[in-house]
């Protein structure tokens, strides 16, 4: 029986989303944290990757435990973890305390992301899931423009940064006692208790392995181009990082643009017929930046990329929940599990970059584009 669209319940599960958005603190920490204790780049460093290792480690895990629990508990678990880390620098502010910090944001948030997704399922129906996972990813990147808006306002307001982890509880608090107070019913599962090698043995589907490798690829491409869209600035034009830097605030504000259109068209045209669209202008974007040596049209070409690889992830996460939507559940944390595997293109840009500069490290994303719009051309409209 298709489910009627509740807003009243969708929205505590969409505002679950800005909680996801607190993962992007260890960007705004990573400096401060630095610069308090006098680390060396590379110990500043185990801040992120406290962070994104456990996506390997806990989305599978995580998948399985929904299905013992249900999707609404699992959420509110995650929101306590992320709580709990959340505390930690108020009361123990130290490098190492720093560390269990971030590990437990960084597994509160693998939980989150790969419960909060099905869950949305539970009150959206399927022709509106691509246009609501999108609505989602634009809530997720306001937390990311808010946080060093709020930092800000620690420092200045409240005389010091680590107060923005108070503010972050206090909102957190708000979102579980709302998602809490909110009735969801969930279907008595038709999914059967799996194992692990059940929950990978979905990758022997192929249209579930397409989607998978597409996850893997779209993260990749967005944390490699926050990464090298500085770097390349600074190598073809000669421009300081401070201006730089700015260019990685310009691609952050194209996605922001481009997941709130999403999620406006995406009610009206196909996710296969966006996603092609998608790849055909970032491809295109992306293949001219390599070329050209106009420093705004380049900053404009860096937009439409933005733009265009705003909404893939949601498009992809939904095909793949409508793809087993019995087993749900496993094929989140299967994805999630794909933003670890993100980082791998990572060092492969590293070392293109080394032996043919900033452009090399973009070819391995374009290619990554072509991957995208290869897999959008193969498959078919999801029922």
């Amino acid at each position: 029986m298709k489910k009627e669209y509740s807003l009243s319940k969708a929205l505590p599960v969409l505002f679950g989303f800005f909680i996801v958005g607190f993962v992007d603190l260890v960007g705004i920490a990573n400096s401060y944290v630095k610069k308090d204790f006098e680390l060396s780049d590379t110990m500043a460093n185990l801040l992120p990757m406290m962070v994104f290792l456990w996506f390997a480690v806990f989305a599978v895990p995580t998948g399985l435990l929904m299905n013992s629990i249900g999707r609404k508990k699992t959420v509110l678990l995650s929101m306590l973890v992320t709580f709990i880390a959340l505390i930690i620098p108020l009361v123990a502010y130290s490098f190492v305390g720093m560390l269990v910090a971030f590990s437990l944001i960084g597994i509160g948030n693998t939980i989150l992301q790969v419960s909060v997704n099905p869950l949305l399922s539970n009150v959206v129906s399927g022709d509106r899931l691509t246009s609501s996972l999108t609505l989602g990813q634009f809530i997720k990147a306001l937390a990311a423009f808010f946080g060093p808006i709020i930092c800000i306002y620690a420092t200045s307001g409240l005389g010091t940064w680590i107060y923005i982890f108070a503010v972050y509880a206090a909102i957190l608090l708000i979102a579980a006692l709302w998602l809490y107070l909110t009735k969801i019913e969930e279907s008595p599962a038709k999914e059967k208790t799996s194992s692990f090698v059940g929950c990978f043995k979905l990758l022997k589907d192929k249209i579930i392995l397409i989607l998978f490798l597409g996850i893997v690829f779209v993260v990749g491409i967005d944390v490699g181009l926050n990464t090298a869209i500085p770097k390349f600035l600074m190598e073809r034009f000669g421009i300081p990082l401070e201006k730089a830097g700015l260019g990685s605030s310009l691609y952050f504000i194209s996605r922001l643009t481009g997941t709130l259109a999403g999620a406006i068209l995406l009610v009206k045209f196909s996710g296969r017929t966006f996603l092609i669209l998608s790849m055909v202008v970032a491809i295109s974007a992306m293949s001219a930046i390599l070329f050209v040596f106009n420093i705004w049209i380049v900053l404009v070409l860096i937009f439409l990329v933005g733009l265009a690889i705003a909404n893939v992830f949601s498009i992809l996460f939904s095909f793949a929940l409508q793809r087993i939507p019995d087993r749900a559940n496993e094929v989140s944390g299967l994805l999630i599990m794909g933003i670890a595997g993100g980082a791998v293109i990572l060092p492969v840009m590293g070392g293109l970059s080394d032996h043919f500069g900033q452009v090399g490290g973009l070819v391995v994303l374009l290619c990554s584009m072509i991957y995208l719009l290869l897999s959008a051309l193969s498959l078919q409209k999801l029922k």
